[in-house]
C-alpha cells in the first residue's frame, strides 16, 4: 500500500518535472488531455490527474512509464525519486567545449572514489547529482 509521503513525494517530483516540460502543464485537465494523447488506451479524468498533483494518489507502473517518456525523466526518478541513470547532458557542448577544462585535485580525488564504488552506490550518488541537475534547471526555468 502506497503511504501519503509516497504520494506526496510522487506529486512533488510529477510537479518539478511538468515545469521544465517544453509546453507548461499548468492545470489538471491540462495533464488529462495531455497524459491521455500519449497513453489512449487508459486516458485519465481530471478528476484522477487533479489526485496525483495534490498527492492523493500515485499511478499505475504503466502510467508512470508513460509520464516518464512524456517528461523527459526516468520512470524510476518518477516513482521513487532515484535516477536508474545518468541523464545525457542537453546542455551547450560547444560552449563547454571552448572553455577551458582543468579539473582540480579535489575533483579527481572525488571521480577516483566514484569509479571505486560499487556500481549501485555509483548510481546513487549519480542520482544524487542528477537530482541537484534537475532542481537547478527547474528554479532556472521558473
Amino acid at each position: 500500500m502506497k503511504t501519503v509521503d509516497e504520494k506526496q513525494a510522487f506529486s512533488t517530483r510529477l510537479r518539478q518535472a511538468l515545469k521544465r516540460s517544453p509546453r507548461k502543464i499548468e492545470t489538471a485537465t491540462e495533464l488529462s488531455v495531455q497524459f491521455s494523447l500519449r497513453h489512449p488506451e487508459a486516458p485519465i479524468t481530471p478528476q484522477a490527474a487533479q489526485k496525483w498533483l495534490t498527492g492523493k494518489a500515485r499511478p499505475t507502473a504503466d502510467k508512470i512509464e508513460t509520464l516518464a517518456e512524456w517528461l523527459d525523466v526516468s520512470p524510476m526518478w518518477l516513482r521513487h525519486g532515484v535516477a536508474d541513470k545518468a541523464r545525457p547532458y542537453t546542455g551547450n557542448l560547444t560552449q563547454m567545449q571552448d572553455e577551458p577544462f582543468q579539473p582540480t585535485e579535489e575533483e579527481i580525488l572525488h571521480l577516483k572514489r566514484l569509479r571505486a564504488m560499487p556500481e549501485a552506490r555509483r548510481l546513487l550518488v549519480l542520482g544524487v547529482v542528477e537530482q541537484f541537475a534537475l532542481d537547478g534547471e527547474v528554479w532556472a526555468n521558473k
